[in-house]
């Protein structure tokens, strides 16, 4: 880094290990990406100690540039500055560029501090879970969204029927809302939708319709929908006669789900949650037989629609 940029770096905030962790942890449930620090090992004299840990995120989450906050330390010094230098590259680097690695900094011969030995530092990237809204609480919707909290999903369930979400438990990580998709408060649970997922499963064909084009215009990276191939070539001709263009509607993946035979809601529910687990896979760069962008699936088996 320039000196201008090393010098716009932040000043930790002294805690311990413990609370780093809980500040990061507080940081990823609110949807940010954390770049984690501990030291693991020391040679030598040095300022750092083995189990230390200091945490990077943004105060806002999402979007690279915004201020920095820093919590914790690795031993001060010139060390702690490198290793900030390395935890900024770190979190703005896109996921699928691999989070976690061990450096070795030697204090003396790289960095002019006096105490001369070394220092090994485990860095850690900490991706927050994607979200997924689920819009319909209808026999599909109600078997999925837990499915896929289970999964590791944060998942939000919207239907504003009366009763629809009541009847609906889960882990922590699902919340479900009573309300249209559209409501200002289902987008304020969902987060930022340029990294998040909707699949639509309502009871109604025109509610799927206005749910799809709702979720395009908001530009949710991923918009799928359960129906038959017949429905699905419906729902693009829609889209087509309202004036959306060729490629918003090629981001629509109808049928969606991967081929299983399912039949049952339970069996639908894990044919579409098996396609959203490939591209979570995908998005984040964990398996190398899948590309980033979409992975390759097929569709389930047509089902017009749910049976309420």
């Amino acid at each position: 880094m320039t000196a201008a940029a090393t010098a716009a770096l932040p000043i930790p905030r002294t805690a311990g290990a413990c609370e780093v962790l809980h500040a990061s942890l507080a940081a990823v449930e609110r949807g940010a990406v954390v770049v984690l620090a501990t030291v693991v090992a020391r040679h030598g004299s040095t300022p750092s100690t083995p189990g230390q840990k200091l945490c990077l995120v943004r105060a806002a989450a999402g979007g690279v540039g915004g201020a920095l906050e820093a919590t914790g330390t690795v031993g001060g010094g010139a060390i702690e500055l490198r290793v900030l230098e390395r935890m900024v590259a770190a979190l703005d680097a896109p996921p699928t560029a691999g989070g976690t690695r061990v450096e070795r900094f030697d204090l003396g011969a790289s960095l002019g501090m006096c105490c001369g030995g070394s220092v090994e530092i485990l860095f850690e990237r900490l991706e927050p879970a994607l979200a997924v809204l689920v819009v319909g609480a209808g026999h599909i919707g109600v078997a999925l969204a837990p499915l896929l909290a289970e999964l590791g999903f944060r998942v939000v369930l919207s239907d504003a029927r009366d009763g629809a979400v009541e009847r609906l438990g889960g882990p922590g990580r699902l919340t479900a809302l009573g309300c249209d998709h559209d409501d200002p408060e289902v987008l304020a649970a969902v987060g930022a939708p340029a990294a998040a997922a909707v699949v639509v499963v309502t009871h109604d064909h025109q509610l799927d319709q206005a749910a799809i084009e709702w979720a395009l215009g908001q530009g949710f990276a991923l918009v799928g929908g359960v129906g038959s191939r017949a429905k699905a070539a419906r729902t693009r001709d829609r889209l087509e006669a309202r004036g959306v263009g060729a490629a918003e509607r090629a981001r629509v993946r109808m049928p969606f789900g991967v081929e299983i035979g399912a039949r049952t809601p339970l069996e639908i529910a894990v044919a579409v949650a098996g396609e959203l687990v490939a591209w979570r896979a995908a998005r984040l760069g964990t398996s190398r037989h899948l590309p980033v962008a979409s992975p390759s699936v097929a569709p389930v088996a047509p089902v017009d629609d749910e049976a309420e």
